[in-house]
């Protein structure tokens, strides 16, 4: 009898452990809610808005403030107030690496906010075109603050199998930044000082970004990173759930932990051992800005006043392509993948330019002229919002290795924020020295290229964890 319950106990004893080991794995293989990180992510995404806004607020409202403010007619004047934030946008990207290293990804959101409150008071208030550029210049350090740190937060507190879409959001909310600043410029035209009330809105949604991030999760990976691997547990627990934290973490800890002394050197960067993966990243964005996106985006409602269409028209279906295709990049990016959207989005990109190309030639007039012209630039802006708009920010914040994610992800969008300076200096003058045919087939040959880049260096991470992402892009570097 009691060899019977010693038997009976012992294969009670292995079906418990194999009952134990069995929920193990339904764990591990369980997905995440996605709800849990959503909210953060949600928050994190106002930057995104509050950049897009602040691109666009002085689109509607520029001829007013050069009115108001003494310099109507003064084109380098009117350039300065459009395109001083790109040099503020500037500085901020090259020091938000360092700024998210050292104090976090939430309080560089609050610091991101800080600036644009203080330059958007200070827009409202102008009396003078420098006091309008100092504002300016403030809103452009927040600006260029805002989309890398978004980039990184992003990547870091969402699941695998939802990071593409989230990735995705924040470039529906610059879309929807755009938009606003459309929509509410509008008066501007008709009543006297409207453009005032255009800056101070944007001071709501920045306030709410400093306040909401106050409550929101701190990234786990810049935690662990840092050495604060109890408070990582607590962050995972809140974006993931308590059965998932244990997985994250063990996922986690497969990547070397930075401490005090892991210093990054900007010559590390880039010319050092991490200088294959910086080449990546900033011939992305190089390539992404060459492509001729910015130049649509600021002179699209010249194209379409040529042709007789209405500049709030123009805007408005410049800004509905752009946020049609963001909405087809969140849906899809978790499915195709960053690799097959980005082929797709610059062979699109490539052959709209192509049609643009054609309306500036003799071979196109009158009525063909304007659809080939209009219709090929919002498919072109259909075609950069599902691909080269959203991925190149997401797919490097995934591809970079954890312990120079910030620092190089700086360099990278400051090599964009230098681009786009360049495109939207020289677009006009090009335009008139070689072209629109020429100028255009240009555009559309970069698209070429990139296709063939992406083609040969971007590496697919469609529901992979970073760390998995890491060891791959390590064995890549090896072979």
């Amino acid at each position: 009898m009691r060899g019977r319950q010693r038997v009976a106990s012992k294969d009670h004893i292995l079906g418990q452990d194999k009952d134990e080991n069995l929920a193990s794995v339904r764990i591990q293989n369980a997905k995440p809610c996605w709800w849990r990180s959503f909210r953060h992510v949600l928050v994190a995404s106002l930057s995104s808005f509050l950049y897009g806004y602040h691109i666009g607020v002085v689109n509607e409202t520029l001829e007013s403030i050069s009115v108001d403010l003494g310099f109507s007619g003064n084109t380098m004047a009117e350039g300065l107030v459009v395109s001083v934030c790109l040099g503020g946008a500037f500085i901020g990207s090259l020091f938000s690496g360092w700024i998210a290293d050292g104090v976090g990804r939430r309080r560089s959101f609050q610091l991101c906010a800080l600036p644009m409150i203080i330059g958007a008071g200070m827009s409202a208030t102008a009396k003078t075109l420098w006091g309008m550029l100092l504002g300016r210049l403030f809103v452009g350090t927040g600006m260029g603050l805002g989309p890398p740190v978004a980039a990184l937060y992003v990547a870091e507190v969402s699941p695998p199998a939802v990071r593409g879409a989230f990735g995705a959001l924040t470039q529906i909310a610059t879309c929807l930044g755009l938009m606003g600043s459309f929509f509410i410029g509008i008066p501007a035209k008709e009543i006297v000082g409207w453009w005032r009330i255009c800056f101070w809105v944007s001071i709501v949604p920045a306030a709410m970004l400093a306040l909401f991030m106050e409550i929101c999760a701190e990234s786990p990976h810049w935690l662990f990173k840092i050495g604060r691997t109890t408070e990582a547990e607590a962050e995972f627990e809140k974006l993931l759930g308590g059965v998932h934290v244990k997985p994250a973490m063990t996922e986690l800890s497969k990547s070397d932990r930075g401490d005090a002394s892991d210093t990054v050197t900007l010559s590390d960067l880039i010319c050092g051992r991490h200088f294959r993966v910086m080449f990546i990243g900033s011939t992305l964005f190089a390539l992404q800005q060459l492509s001729g996106i910015n130049a649509v985006f600021y002179f699209s409602s010249t194209v379409f006043e040529s042709f007789g269409v209405p500049s709030d028209i123009a805007n408005t279906c410049v800004g509905v392509c752009n946020l049609l295709g963001s909405v087809i990049a969140m849906i899809l990016m978790d499915k195709l993948g960053r690799k097959m959207l980005l082929l797709g989005s610059f062979l699109g990109m490539a052959f709209t330019m192509g049609l643009q190309a054609i309306a500036g030639s003799s071979f196109a007039s009158g009525f063909g002229a304007m659809y080939l012209s209009v219709g090929g630039m919002l498919l072109f802006v259909l075609s950069f919002a599902f691909g080269a708009g959203p991925v190149p920010c997401l797919v490097m914040s995934e591809m970079l290795p954890g312990n120079i994610r910030a620092k190089a992800m700086a360099i990278c969008l400051a090599v964009h924020w230098a681009i786009n300076f360049c495109v939207g200096l020289f677009f006009l003058r090009l335009l008139e020295l070689i072209g629109a045919q020429v100028l255009y087939s240009i555009f559309g040959s970069f698209c070429l290229i990139a296709v063939v880049f992406v083609k040969k260096y971007i590496l697919e991470t469609k529901g992979k964890s970073l760390q998995e992402i890491e060891i791959a892009l390590l064995a890549q570097e090896a072979s």
